[in-house]
């Protein structure tokens, strides 16, 4: 689950990482009151949308003029905000934050993320703040630096690298101290997947602060994290993966215009992986789990068919604890009552596929079978033109 920009600014606060300043709008008229909050004659004013990149489409605007804020307000609040990140559906915009405007010094880029070779939680820092660190990692990885820290020894690791990588004074090697370790604390305490703070800036007064939070919490662990919770913005997510999560249908959106369903994680991954071997292109990642029933196979089916990019669709059922013919029959309802105009391609093997196969072919329905996974995904791409 991620976070806005100011849930997550708000979450460093209250482990005592030093950000600054700043209110939070849900309507232009509330800006001349909220702003009296706020010192400093200079505002860094942002929409609040899950996406970066908002400053290159005029998401972010500085300025000293209040009126100029009121009328930012205005032309954002209630709009959709489109950039590459978004794709053409955008992101509604709802809130607006303003903060007090930082001098900056020097940017840093900061940030922790689970190291799954390790188990561990990796902490990095770069001195290349304010970039994409992917690019800083392809084209220049020698300035990442990083450290493990074990959750067991969270209050035990050897900051040196960092501080020397960044080449802090000794008062801002202080402050870097106590950010890391109040860094660390939020990860494991709120049981996060990825925090990033970019940039970590030196300001005016020769202090660290950070200036921009992006903080993305372990959708897993949300059952403990109540007050987290509280902070989802469903507006900003994939309509058709919260409407699979109702069902304990795991979907992600993907760009192609093949949907596919299958059952297991391995078998959706190694499916798509053939798809795209065969020349075509995934429209989602769809695992319909082990203990399907004929009403979730439906659902899943309505939620592939509901993305006006997929062309066609192939089912990848292998029946151990699913049983085929139980997938069949929602195959067929599904297609009944949704009325379907595109190719379905089904491949089933395993536990009563030939009482599948003969419930699909008495169906009268436009359902192509395959008992060759390759062949499937032929038949896949090859109708999806």
């Amino acid at each position: 689950m991620n976070l806005h920009e100011y849930q997550s600014k708000q979450l460093l606060e209250n482990f005592d990482l030093p950000t600054a300043k700043s209110v939070v709008v849900f309507s232009a008229e509330e800006i001349s009151s909220l702003i009296s909050e706020l010192d400093g004659e200079e505002f860094v004013v942002k929409v609040q949308v899950h996406a970066g990149g908002r400053g290159k489409v005029g998401g972010v605007k500085i300025t000293n003029d209040i009126d100029e804020i009121i009328e930012f307000a205005k032309d954002w609040l209630g709009k959709k905000f489109v950039n590459h990140q978004t794709g053409d559906e955008g992101k509604p915009v709802s809130a607006i934050m303003i903060a007090e405007s930082t001098t900056i010094q020097k940017e840093f880029y900061l940030g922790a993320v689970i190291d799954r070779s390790s188990q561990s939680l990796v902490v990095m820092a770069s001195p290349e703040g304010g970039m994409d660190i992917e690019k800083v990692a392809e084209e220049s990885p020698e300035k990442i630096f990083k450290i493990n820290v074990s959750k067991n020894k969270k209050e035990d690791f050897d900051i040196l690298p960092l501080v020397n990588g960044l080449g802090l004074s000794p008062n801002q090697t202080e402050e870097f101290k106590k950010i890391v370790s109040g860094l660390v604390n939020l990860f494991f305490e709120k049981d996060l997947s990825l925090i990033e703070i970019n940039p970590l800036v030196i300001d005016q007064n020769d202090s660290l602060k950070c200036l921009d939070a992006k903080i993305n919490i372990d959708e897993n662990a949300l059952f403990r994290q109540e007050d987290l919770l509280k902070l989802r913005d469903s507006s900003q997510e994939n309509q058709k993966e919260i409407e699979a999560a109702k069902w304990d249908l795991n979907y992600v959106a993907l760009d192609g215009n093949i949907g596919c369903m299958v059952n297991g994680a391995g078998l959706a991954m190694a499916t798509m992986d053939i798809i795209k071997l065969s020349g075509g292109f995934p429209a989602n990642f769809l695992d319909v789990g082990g203990t399907v029933d004929k009403e979730r196979v439906a659902e899943a089916f309505k939620i592939i068919l509901s993305d006006e990019k997929v062309k066609s669709v192939l089912i990848n059922i292998f029946g151990g604890i699913v049983r085929c013919d139980v997938v069949a029959s929602g195959i067929v309802s599904a297609v009944s009552e949704v009325g379907v105009d595109i190719p379905v391609i089904v491949r089933l093997k395993g536990n009563n596929s030939e009482e599948a196969k003969k419930i699909l072919s008495e169906s009268d329905l436009n359902i192509i079978s395959a008992d060759d996974l390759s062949k499937a995904a032929e038949l896949a791409v090859k109708n999806s033109g």
